[in-house]
């Protein structure tokens, strides 16, 4: 189970969550995408799947089968949306999450609240989301030492909106640095990142680059 996690909001993690499982989809896997930013859910939206049911139906006791939803605009792609669920992700539906067959994306809430905390309490690891800003690469350094705090390995790092190479932004971890390593980086893209061939092209990238580290 792999947390999309991201000092700051807007920064790219439900586009990262679903560009990845895109990505995933596309090599053989049917990935699952999961909205964990029960207060401010956007998973289904971007997915074009109904918000219900999700989440909170799983807590509840239904089968994750049974709520899935199939991406109507990511193909090979699963999404179980936040439904009717607020504050953070219930534990049984993580703990639930965590025992599915399959690669379990979660697309995390933003920043340092007990949302945020929640789904990386339960993750196996977490890829941090951050732009080039140096505001955001702060706020991701601070994402990282959280994740690793509560026991989620960090697998690295994507840079969105930013035309410089892997190589060119890796760095420490400290503050104004992405966190180690820099896996993959997405450029600035005009329209739908997903739909757009450079855009696919660098999850395809950061999909090998997580293959690589077993994860």
């Amino acid at each position: 189970m792999l947390a999309i996690a991201g000092g700051k909001g807007g920064c790219g993690k439900t586009t990262t969550a679903l560009g990845l499982a895109a990505a995933l989809a596309r090599d053989g896997g049917r990935p699952l995408v999961v909205d964990a930013d029960c207060d401010m859910p956007n998973l289904h939206t971007m997915a074009g799947t109904d918000r219900s049911p999700g989440v909170d139906a799983v807590a509840e006791g239904d089968s994750i089968a049974a709520v899935t939803h199939r991406s109507t605009v990511v193909p090979g792609v699963d999404v179980l949306p936040a439904g009717d669920a607020s504050g953070s992700l219930d534990r049984t539906a993580l703990r639930r999450l965590g025992r599915a067959r399959g690669r379990v994306i979660l697309d995390c809430p933003a920043g340092g609240s007990d949302g945020a905390a929640a789904p990386l309490r339960h993750a196996d690891s977490a890829l941090v989301v951050s732009t080039g800003a140096p505001a955001s690469l702060g706020d991701a350094a601070k994402t990282a030492r959280m994740a690793e705090t509560l026991g989620a390995r960090v697998a690295g790092s994507v840079l969105t909106r930013t035309d410089d190479p892997p190589s060119a932004v890796s760095g420490s971890g400290g503050s104004g640095r992405a966190p180690e390593p820099v896996l993959a980086t997405v450029p600035e893209i005009d329209g739908d990142v997903l739909d757009d061939r450079v855009g696919r092209a660098s999850y395809d990238r950061l999909a090998t680059a997580l293959g690589r580290r077993n994860i």
